[in-house]
C-alpha cells in the first residue's frame, strides 16, 4: 500500500468512526488476502467512505469521473488512487485498471447500481461487477449498509448516525471453462450477486431484487459457511 493511500484510508476510518455509530455483523467473512471485489448498496455520497471504514484491508474504490472534479473529494480521490468511471458507456480504461488491481491480489470497491438511489431500495445493477469477477477469477463479497439515509440531517445537528452493516458470504462465479456467456447469462449472474446483497437488507430495501432472495443460486459458489445477519 502506498504511503498516501495508507494515511488517507486511516483518516477515512477515523472520521467515519467519529461521525458514525457502527453496528457491523459478519466482518470476519472478509478474506485476508487475494483478489476481492467488495460491492455495496449505494444510497448517498457517504457510502464509499462507510465501506472503506468497514473493509479491514486495503481497498481501492471505483467512482464516477465527475467526483474527480469535486473540490474536496477530487484531490483526495486522485491521491488515493480511486479509479474514475465514465457512466453510460463502456469505459475500457476503467475496466483495465480494475483488472490490474484484482490481478495484483488487491481488493476493489464497487457500487454495482452505478448511481445513488437516494431512497434506500436497490436499483437494477450493471454487469461490470460480474464481468470483472469472471475475468479476474476474484472472490466477491456483498456489504449491506442501512441507516445512512439520515446522515446529512443528523450531521447538521451535530449528531452521530447509527448505521447497520451486514457482510455476506464470499463467493465466486462458476461457469464452464472457455464458455462464452450470452447477454442473458451475464444478466442472470449479476441478478444472483445482487440477490446475495438483497438478502442482507431488510425486505423494504431489497427493491428490484426482493423476489430473487429465496431462489436457488445457479452461478455462484460460496467460500464459507452461511452468515446469520442481524436485523
Amino acid at each position: 500500500m502506498s504511503s498516501a493511500r495508507k494515511w488517507i484510508q486511516r483518516f477515512v476510518r477515523f472520521l467515519m468512526r467519529q461521525l458514525i455509530d457502527f453496528e457491523c455483523h459478519g466482518a470476519q467473512n472478509f478474506p485476508a488476502e487475494g483478489p476481492l471485489i467488495v460491492y455495496f448498496n449505494h444510497i448517498n455520497l457517504v457510502d464509499p467512505a462507510l465501506a472503506v471504514a468497514v473493509v479491514p484491508r486495503e481497498v481501492i474504490p471505483m467512482s464516477k469521473v465527475e467526483n474527480m472534479d469535486h473540490p474536496l473529494i477530487g484531490p483526495l480521490a486522485r491521491l488515493y488512487g480511486v479509479i474514475p468511471v465514465r457512466r453510460g458507456e463502456a469505459d475500457v480504461q476503467a475496466f483495465k485498471r480494475s483488472l490490474e488491481v484484482l490481478r495484483a491480489g488487491k481488493a476493489l470497491l464497487i457500487a454495482p447500481e452505478g448511481t445513488r438511489s437516494g431512497h434506500g431500495q436497490l436499483l437494477e445493477a450493471k454487469d461490470g461487477l460480474t464481468r470483472l469477477a469472471v475475468r479476474s477469477e476474484a472472490t466477491a463479497i456483498p456489504v449491506a449498509l442501512v441507516g445512512q439515509e439520515t446522515f446529512r440531517s443528523r450531521l447538521s445537528r451535530l449528531r452521530r448516525t447509527r448505521v447497520y452493516c451486514w457482510v455476506g458470504r464470499p463467493f465466486r462465479f462458476v461457469k464452464a471453462a472457455g464458455a462464452r456467456l450470452t447477454h442473458y447469462e451475464w444478466r442472470a449472474m449479476t441478478a444472483e450477486a445482487m440477490a446475495e446483497l438483497a438478502a442482507l437488507l431488510p425486505p423494504a430495501n431489497r427493491g428490484a431484487y426482493g423476489a430473487l432472495v429465496a431462489q436457488p443460486r445457479q452461478w455462484i459458489q460460496y467460500e464459507t459457511a452461511p452468515v446469520i445477519a442481524g436485523r
